[in-house]
């Protein structure tokens, strides 16, 4: 079985997202799971610079330009790499320009990524065909598209990370990017008069997963489907819609041996992660005191994220003796809100403006609660490192938060599958009990110790979604 991800970005090469982290873990699960994989992404300059050994295999006159076709390897992973410097070597975002202006050619630059993953299916690496074209997001989605168009060469996936974003187009661009224009109308790749990358994914894919089986159902309702409900909930009742849920990179996020910790600990060993409390308790400006709860927020400053819930709640949170530590950026109201609430509460707020991979391993290390309130989340990967280091996870229940934290109820403690603090409706409210439930959940220590092992036991591996979608790719052949 010969699979091809086709791809925007891959970490740690390029990172501006969730998809990255996912396209820097999977591929290597699968190869260990026995499948033959590799990964086609743009010859953005990082990436480029990450794989030196890449050499051609392939050259081609396309409707973008000259293109050559360069292969190399990356930690193990055989890697292809678009290369037409006119398109894709621009510093900085691969996606817009320094002023956050969409590239005009982005049209261009992402039709040619799926029609060189359609092409690849076609044999334009002599050596190499892939069984089964695998999309992600938007960026990727008219690869199905061209395999449709050429009579379906290899099977196709489409991964929905995110369905808000849409890849939308002017429908005059149909002249360049040379699929048939039969293919634009509402059975196709037509979305409110315009072409639509996500769309053209969705609709021409043999099979749609999404991040998660909760997001898998939601985006089959108008309020997180936005307006591709009816096409979803016909994907759905067709059996070709299902959802796997991401894995935790055990290699990077693993309290056991990540070196970014002042003390490594395990669920064995828990005591040892007093330590990184105090570290990062001092790191924050916060006052030391380990009798207390630390709140955590590591994430985009975003409403969609629930932050402006977390501001809101954040007195009450207070009242209760517990502290808060932020790290992250976004919305400059947010950002003002949380340093205004920092000065105000000195030694019981820190919060750092600004994302730093290696801090938030040491928040991750060091916090007893993370906060994920998001108003909806297809997978969420903050909350399986919560869990993987015995950092209850406190979520909203939506999306792959829904299916990855069980909440401490009675009735979950009494079954040993407690894992964390869920809330149903999106309010401060809401959120302010799920904290109390915390504060009431620390007032027993013992208990607390029993659900941190409990959360640090699940396994969210790689390697279970590897056979997942193993199994996904059989039953398509």
């Amino acid at each position: 079985m010969q699979v091809l991800h086709v791809c925007s970005e891959m970490f740690p090469l390029l990172k501006t997202g969730g998809l990255a982290d996912v396209i820097g873990a999977l591929p290597a699960a699968q190869i260990a799971d026995g499948v033959d994989v590799r990964v086609l992404l743009p010859g953005f300059p990082d990436i480029r610079r990450g794989i030196p050994d890449a050499h051609v295999v392939s050259r081609r006159d396309t409707f973008a330009g000259k293109i050559s076709l360069l292969f190399g390897h990356y930690n193990g992973v055989g890697i292809y790499l678009i290369d037409a410097p006119h398109l894709y070597e621009r510093p900085g975002s691969p996606y817009h320009d320094t002023n956050l202006y969409a590239y005009t050619d982005n049209v261009l630059r992402f039709a040619l990524l799926g029609w060189v993953g359609c092409e690849m299916a076609c044999g334009l690496d002599p050596f190499w065909r892939p069984d089964v074209v695998h999309a992600h997001d938007w960026h990727a989605g008219l690869a199905p598209a061209y395999l449709a168009a050429r009579g379906r060469p290899a099977k196709s996936v489409f991964t929905v990370h995110n369905l808000a974003y849409q890849g939308m187009f002017y429908a005059k661009h149909m002249d360049d990017i040379e699929l048939p224009w039969s293919f634009f109308n509402m059975h196709g790749l037509e979305f409110n008069g315009q072409l639509s990358f996500l769309k053209a994914g969705l609709y021409y894919a043999d099979h749609i997963t999404a991040v998660s089986p909760t997001y898998a159902r939601e985006i089959t309702e108008p309020q997180f489907a936005y307006g591709m409900e009816g096409l979803l909930r016909q994907r759905h009742l067709e059996g070709r819609l299902s959802g796997i849920l991401n894995g935790v990179d055990e290699k990077i996020w693993n309290p056991e041996s990540d070196l970014l910790l002042a003390s490594r600990y395990t669920r064995d060993t828990l005591e040892e992660k007093a330590e990184n409390k105090r570290q990062l308790q001092i790191a924050m400006g916060l006052k030391v005191n380990d009798k207390v709860p630390l709140f955590a927020v590591v994430s985009r400053l975003t409403n969609q994220k629930g932050l402006d819930l977390v501001l809101e709640a954040l007195p009450g949170l207070l009242e209760q003796g517990g502290q808060l530590a932020l790290l992250g950026a976004g919305d400059p109201v947010l950002q003002e809100g949380f340093l205004a609430a920092a000065a105000e509460h000195p030694g019981q707020v820190g919060v750092q403006i600004g994302y730093h991979e290696a801090f938030s391993h040491r928040i991750m290390g060091g916090a007893d609660v993370i906060l994920v309130p998001s108003r909806f989340e297809p997978c969420g990967l903050t909350q399986l490192y919560g869990l993987k280091y015995g950092t209850l996870p406190l979520v909203r229940r939506t999306g792959g938060l829904a299916d990855t934290v069980s909440d401490s109820s009675l009735e979950n403690l009494a079954d040993g599958i407690a894992s964390g603090f869920v809330f149903e409706d999106s309010n401060a409210w809401s959120l302010l009990r799920a904290i109390r439930r915390a504060f009431v959940l620390w007032s027993r220590p013992s208990l607390w110790r029993f659900v941190q092992r409990q959360a640090m036991a699940i396994d969210f591996s790689w390697q279970v979604a590897a056979k997942s979608y193993r199994e996904l790719y059989y039953r398509l052949k």
